[in-house]
């Protein structure tokens, strides 16, 4: 006999079988279709896997970001040099010492440091600077590396230059010989332009030199702001291994004189025909960043611009050679050092800068206002007349050379006698 049907209890839907639990009766109290129920079920299943992998993702991100680098990982290279014992060792990075402005102040720079017993020589290895410190106002800057050994400040290897950053990437080596034999310089794999004889350290001075590590500001064409310096005693590093360094930048030293160049040219003067030939032969040490130089060559009367003429460009290139002649037409009267009419020339290296405009990298005066030796080639072209007279000479600074001629606003000025 069956028991009577509970009058409080919910019938079942047809089709479904109505169990005990706090579940199915909420199931069957919801108005909505079958369908719809495994929608929304499916969705709420698929939002929380995003959750918990969104989630996931973070941690891993702050758990890389807190990770502090190995002591002294050594890692081998696979190749024996000399009697180099061959493995990297990369120091912690917060066991450096920093500048005396404080931690990361100045920024850091990767670099790497191996001495190969059998050719002799040290090569040193840029790989990367971080966290660098704009100089003035500016917020980035257009920095590279000037690499060289104390005893030997003269010489040096200069990297590419990196536009608008304070966190770049050099990828370049350089090598010191340290024989007393002539070599050539080398730049490793990806070396940079910046290339001048190899310099020689005798073996005794080892111990005592000091690598010199300073990054320039090369956003003005003919003065370069230093932005920090680094000096790593040699003597204090264990050479037998190969090296992968971290070290903090510290401030710059004084600032040097800056080397723009030099430059190459002939004077001739006819005083029969009162004409003035000057030709453009060739430059170097030029920076290595310049794009398309050339050169302008400008008269002078009165601290007045009078004539002027330009070569062609030259690309990709830091010793252009141009030979190229331009013939003035000048009165015998304006070419005595003596006479109060004399003319200055003016041979002044521009480029194009960082603003796609053209920007003076340094100028070389010739004439009654000179000194030096660029005086004595104006001197040697009037005692050897009609006889072109070849000589080089050191640009300066385009601002000390304006400076120094007090150049008024240009008009033009007739010939005497015209």
């Amino acid at each position: 006999m069956g028991h009577p049907p509970d009058p409080y209890s919910v019938p079942a839907p047809v089709g479904t079988s109505a169990g005990p639990g706090l579940i199915p009766d909420l199931i069957t109290r919801i108005p909505w279709s079958r369908w719809a129920l495994v929608a929304a079920t499916v969705l709420a299943g698929v939002l929380l896997v995003s959750c918990l992998l969104c989630a996931s993702c973070c941690c891993r991100r702050r758990g890389r970001h807190r990770k502090k680098p190995r002591d002294k990982k050594a890692v081998g290279l696979g190749r024996a040099c000399g009697t180099t014992t061959t493995h990297l060792v990369q120091p912690d990075v917060d066991n450096v010492e920093s500048g005396p402005g404080g931690p990361q102040q100045w920024g850091r720079l990767q670099l790497s440091l191996e001495y190969d017993f059998g050719s002799q020589e040290i090569k040193v290895g840029l790989r990367q600077a971080a966290d660098l410190r704009p100089g003035g106002p500016r917020a980035t800057a257009d920095p590279y590396a000037r690499v060289s050994l104390s005893p030997l400040s003269g010489r040096s290897h200069e990297t590419k230059v990196h536009r608008s950053t304070l966190c770049l990437v050099f990828d370049e080596t350089c090598c010191f010989h340290v024989s007393l034999g002539s070599a050539g310089w080398g730049p490793g794999p990806g070396g940079g332009a910046g290339s001048h004889p190899c310099p020689q350290v005798p073996p005794d001075e080892l111990p005592q030199t000091a690598l010199r590590v300073q990054v320039l500001d090369g956003r003005s064409l003919s003065q370069h702001q230093p932005l920090a310096e680094l000096s790593l005693p040699l003597g204090a590093v264990d050479l037998q291994h190969v090296l992968e360094l971290w070290l903090q930048l510290g401030p710059p030293g004084a600032a040097e004189p800056e080397q723009v160049g030099e430059l190459c040219c002939s004077l001739r003067y006819v005083p029969g025909s009162g004409r003035l030939t000057v030709v453009v032969l060739e430059a170097r040490g030029l920076s290595p960043g310049l794009a398309e130089p050339y050169v302008k060559v400008q008269l002078l009367l009165k601290q007045r611009k009078w004539k002027k003429r330009k070569t062609s460009a030259r690309k990709g290139t830091a010793a252009p050679y141009f030979n190229e002649a331009f013939t003035f037409p000048v009165p015998f009267s304006q070419i005595q050092p003596a006479s109060p009419q004399s003319v200055d020339l003016v041979l002044a290296v521009w480029a194009r800068g960082p603003q796609f405009r053209p920007e003076p990298v340094g100028k070389v005066v010739l004439g009654a206002r000179a000194s030096g030796q660029p005086l004595q080639h104006w001197a040697d072209m009037l005692a050897h007349a009609r006889r072109p007279v070849v000589q080089w000479h050191r640009l300066q600074p385009a601002r000390e050379v304006d400076r120094a001629l007090a150049l008024q606003p240009r008009w033009r000025l007739p010939l005497p006698g015209s």
